[in-house]
């Protein structure tokens, strides 16, 4: 049996296209792999089947690995479902004034729960432009106080 480079091409843009249905952003790797294989195949044709079979899963395996080590660290990441504990205590910097019947607005330099601005109150009335720190989450509003 011959596997010509054209299968491997096909078979990868089906594996990439099944991406969009399947949500894992796993089978995505597997879909480049073949593609690698395809196109090495047209360059270097006469290739074994067993090579190339070989070639594809360390490929994909070597794709994967290197997004989730590498690449994935490089992207901000964000804190979505952590828990509350695990937030108490960064910093930010008030991007409108907060008094305690007054709500201002903070900004992290990263994200918190998913976003980087969280509308918040604080006990204490603080002016734009101060650093606080994150006290507590009640509800949707951040709890803040100068640092």
């Amino acid at each position: 049996m011959t596997i010509e480079w054209w299968h491997w091409i096909i078979g990868g843009i089906a594996l990439v296209l099944l991406e969009l249905v399947v949500p894992a952003f796993f089978v995505l790797w597997f879909g480049l792999g073949a593609i690698f294989v395809g196109l090495l195949l047209l360059v270097a044709p006469g290739f074994p089947l067993a090579g190339q079979i070989l070639l594809w899963a360390v490929a994909s395996v070597a794709m994967t690995v290197l997004w989730f080590r590498v690449f994935s660290r490089m992207r901000n990441k964000t804190r979505i479902g952590t828990a509350e504990g695990d937030i108490i205590g960064e910093i930010g910097l008030l991007a409108a004034d907060s008094a305690p019947f007054k709500r201002g607005k903070v900004r992290f330099q990263r994200p918190i729960l998913g976003a980087e601005e969280w509308p918040c109150t604080s006990e204490t009335e603080i002016a734009t432009g101060t650093r606080v720190r994150l006290v507590s989450v009640e509800g949707s509003v951040l709890k803040v106080a100068r640092t």
